[in-house]
């Protein structure tokens, strides 16, 4: 159940205020600075966005024995750290930003460095890995030819997400799928794939010629906020992975964040078109909430307490969730609905479904579905919306949405020991019975309350409008 992050990290340094006015020295601005924010950046920060996700995380890397190295390991706080000796200055990148945008970037300890070595330990962490991302930054680990010896030998046994670099090796053969921006694919082929801009989308050309030559499962080729384009051993022709579309300033960590979005949906047993099209939506819903200048990391302005980790969140994707309380012995509660304006009704039903099992995962009706169940009116409240107001009680554990009329087709991906509906079912034959009872599972209501429901209020908000 282990995703093992392997790569290089560094410390990132976000020096942030406002500029109202140019240097009388030159025609530059004059960043009045109010906030200083410091963590890892690199393959630590996907490591990091796991552990505040709640994911078991172990992140394999090198680390300079300097003051930029302990304060990588500070800022590592939940992640278990599995460190070689780098022998070398840690990278330190110092971004100084106006408001959301980035004014420039300076670089210390950046410069290219032999291949370092690896320890034993690291080695071992990497085999015990559910899952493996390879988060390439340049500056060596990758080409380390012993650890390249593991990964190409768990190739065939566990998912490998290779996020590759251009000052970096090549993937090792037979990973599960690489992750290139476009600007790093167009690099890495240089010649052989013709005139790329003759072809009608040039990402697709280059994932042809990459996938061919880097001998690996799959390539999927990011776009920004075009999306992507995936192409598989095996089929004749890519796919295209839409991006929504969002407002954002600051493109950094969003191949960060696919990629480690990517470890957990596959983890979680999804097939890779699948897991690439959710990956590329948290990527942009990452991105629309702030990128990395939202993340909840240290904050501080002279502060000398040091840094203050982020809590983690609770494990919330509910295929992993499910399949993690089985094989603890525990039982998995699911229920359905639209959730479209909840009320005391739903959070009465809900903590009883909660009572029933070890955890409980709602399975929620899509804003497309609601439509076609209860008109084009509804929903009131978006799914996004209705998600993230039932993952807020504590009594659900995790959401899982679902587009079509009936939840038959999410009920058989998740299998849960206990499919609960509403007490107003009580007598009659519930229509997910057969189903559910097919893996051994069992349906139960619970209390209904009748002087409650959505559309109840729905009608009294019209009448108050």
């Amino acid at each position: 159940m282990r995703i093992v992050v392997v790569g290089d990290v560094m410390l990132d340094v976000d020096l942030s205020g406002e500029a109202t006015r140019l240097s009388p020295d030159a025609p530059v601005p004059v960043v009045d600075v109010s906030g200083v924010r410091r963590r890892a950046g690199g393959a630590g920060l996907v490591a990091r966005m796991l552990a505040q996700d709640g994911w078991p995380v172990t992140l394999v890397t090198v680390l300079g024995d300097d003051d930029a190295g302990n304060q990588l390991r500070a800022h590592l706080a939940g992640v278990r750290l599995v460190a070689g000796a780098s022998g070398y200055p840690s990278p330190v990148k110092t971004r100084v930003r106006a408001g959301s945008h980035a004014v420039v970037r300076f670089d210390q300890g950046c410069e290219k460095t032999p291949v370092p070595d690896v320890s034993p330990a690291m080695l071992r962490a990497v085999e015990k890995a559910g899952v493996v991302i390879v988060a390439d930054y340049g500056r060596g680990l990758a080409a380390n030819q012993q650890l390249r010896d593991v990964l190409a030998r768990l190739a065939g046994e566990v998912p490998i997400i290779w996020d590759p670099h251009p000052s970096g090796p090549e993937p090792v053969p037979g990973v599960a799928v690489v992750t290139p921006n476009i600007s790093e694919a167009t690099k890495a082929v240089q010649s052989g794939a013709g005139n790329l801009t003759d072809r009608e989308d040039p990402a697709a050309a280059v994932a042809e010629v990459l996938l061919e030559r880097w001998r690996s499962q799959a390539v999927l080729v990011t776009k920004g906020e075009e999306g992507a384009v995936l192409l598989q051993q095996g089929e004749a022709a890519s796919r295209a992975v839409p991006a929504p579309r969002v407002e954002a300033g600051d493109p950094c960590g969003a191949g960060d964040r696919l990629a480690a979005s990517l470890a957990v949906h596959l983890l979680a047993g999804r097939d890779l078109p699948e897991a690439a099209a959710l990956a590329v939506h948290d990527a942009a819903d990452f991105l629309a909430a702030g990128g990395v200048a939202a993340l909840p990391e240290t904050s501080e302005t002279n502060d000398a307490a040091g840094p203050r980790p982020a809590p983690a969140r609770r494990t919330t994707e509910p295929l992993l969730l499910a399949r993690s309380v089985r094989e603890s012995g525990g039982k998995v509660v699911a229920t359905g609905g639209c959730f479209d304006l909840i009320h005391a009704g739903h959070i009465r039903s809900l903590t009883a479904a909660r009572e029933l099992g070890d955890c409980l995962i709602v399975c929620l009706n899509s804003d497309d579905s609601v439509r076609r169940l209860k008109g084009p009116e509804r929903p009131i409240i978006g799914q996004h919306d209705r998600a993230e107001l039932l993952l807020a009680m504590e009594c659900v554990d995790a959401v899982m949405v679902f587009d079509e009329d009936t939840p038959e087709a999410v009920l058989d991906r998740l299998r849960p020991d206990i499919w609960v509906k509403g007490g107003d079912y009580k007598g009659a034959s519930l229509p997910e019975s057969d189903l559910v009872e097919s893996w051994g599972g069992r349906c139960l209501t619970v209390p209904f309350h009748p002087a409650r429901s959505t559309t109840g209020l729905a009608d009294a908000l019209a009448k108050v409008s």
